[in-house]
C-alpha cells in the first residue's frame, strides 16, 4: 500500500473488513500498525470483462490508496461487527411419513451444525415441492451433508425428496433436481450400486428436448454437444479467487464447478472428458471442498 501518513487515532474497533465493505470514516493502518487519515469515499473500478478488479479509496487529504476487490485489510472503524440473529431451530410436529418427517429426521442427526438445523426446522412448517427456493434449500442441506460431515446416509435420504420428481418444464425446479441426481449418482457409484447410479444418470437426459424440425433439431443436438465438450469449469474464477484469498469466494465457484463435473459424470461424459478423466477432477475437487468447508465453517464459528 506504500508509506500513508500518520493520522490521530480514529475509530474503537480494529476489524479484518473485505476491501469493498469499507466506508468513509474508515482508516487503513500503516505497516506500523497506525490509522491513516479515514477514508472519504470509495469507488470501484471494473477489469475489461465487467468484474470488479480494484476498490480506490479516497483518503481525506485526497490521496487514493488501490486495494484489490476482495482481498482483507485492517481497519480502524466506528462500526462493530455485526451480531448474527440467533436462528430458529425448533421443528414442528410433522405427520408420519411425511416429506417433513424426513427432514427433520436429516435435521436431528447434527445438532450441532445450526445452519443444518434452521434450514430443516424452517422447511418443517411445511415443505412446498413445487416451489424452487425450497427445492434449492433441501439440495443445500444434502450438499453440506456431503461435504462438510461427509454424511453419504443423511446425503442420500435428502437427496431422495428430488431425486424422484419428474421434468415439468420448470427450468428453475429442474436445477436443484438435476444437481440432486448427479451427486445421488456419485453416491451410489462409490457404494457399488452402478445400475441404480446409471439410472439416475438416464433421468438427466428428461430435460434434453429435441425439437420435431429435422434441421432445427439438428442445431440443438450439435449446439448441447458443444456445451458437454466445453463445459464452463471456472478456472478465471477460481484463480481470481485464490489471489485474492477469498476463501468464500472460492468455495462457491468451487462448487459450480464440482456440480458440473458430476452432471457431466452422471450422464456418461463426452467427446473431449472421459468417465476416468471426470472421476480424477472429481476426486481432486472433492478434497479442495472439504478442505474449504472446514475452513469456513470454523471462521464462522468464531463469529456465534
Amino acid at each position: 500500500m506504500g508509506a500513508l501518513s500518520m493520522a490521530p487515532v480514529v475509530g474503537g474497533y480494529l476489524r479484518h473488513l473485505k476491501s469493498q465493505d469499507v466506508q468513509p470514516g474508515d482508516s487503513f493502518l500503516t505497516r506500523r500498525g497506525e490509522p491513516a487519515p479515514p477514508v472519504a469515499s470509495t469507488r470501484v473500478m471494473r477489469d475489461d470483462f465487467g468484474t470488479p478488479a480494484l476498490v480506490i479509496a479516497t483518503l481525506e487529504g485526497g490521496r487514493e490508496v488501490k486495494i484489490a476487490h476482495g482481498s482483507v485489510i485492517r481497519v480502524r472503524t466506528d462500526r462493530p461487527e455485526e451480531r448474527r440473529a440467533v436462528p430458529d431451530t425448533t421443528f414442528s410436529p410433522v405427520d408420519a411419513g411425511s416429506p417433513e418427517e424426513r427432514i427433520v429426521a436429516v435435521g436431528k442427526r447434527h445438532l450441532d451444525d445450526t445452519e443444518l438445523t434452521a434450514t430443516a426446522a424452517r422447511l418443517s412448517h411445511g415443505l412446498n415441492l413445487r416451489s424452487g427456493s425450497q427445492l434449492e434449500d433441501v439440495f443445500g442441506m444434502a450438499e453440506r451433508l456431503y461435504l462438510l460431515h461427509e454424511d453419504t446416509e443423511g446425503t442420500l435420504a435428502t437427496l431422495g425428496l428430488l431425486t424422484n420428481l419428474p421434468w415439468d418444464g420448470a427450468v428453475g425446479r429442474w436445477k436443484s433436481i438435476q444437481a440432486a441426481l448427479s451427486l445421488a449418482s456419485l453416491i451410489l457409484r462409490e457404494e457399488g450400486e452402478h445400475i441404480a447410479a446409471a439410472n439416475l444418470g438416464r433421468r438427466l437426459l428428461e430435460a434434453d428436448e429435441v425439437p420435431s424440425e429435422p434441421g432445427r433439431a439438428s442445431r440443438v443436438l450439435e449446439v448441447r454437444q458443444r456445451q458437454l465438450n466445453e463445459p464452463p469449469l471456472y478456472d478465471r474464477e477460481i484463480s481470481r479467487a485464490l489471489q485474492a484469498r477469498d476463501a468464500e469466494a472460492e468455495y462457491q465457484w468451487r462448487r459450480a464447478r464440482f456440480g458440473q463435473l458430476l452432471y457431466l459424470r452422471a450422464r456418461g461424459g463426452s467427446e473431449t472428458l472421459t468417465d476416468a478423466d471426470l472421476d480424477s477432477r472429481i476426486a481432486r475437487e472433492l478434497g479442495a471442498l472439504r478442505t474449504l468447508a472446514d475452513e469456513l465453517e470454523a471462521k464462522a464459528a468464531t463469529r456465534r
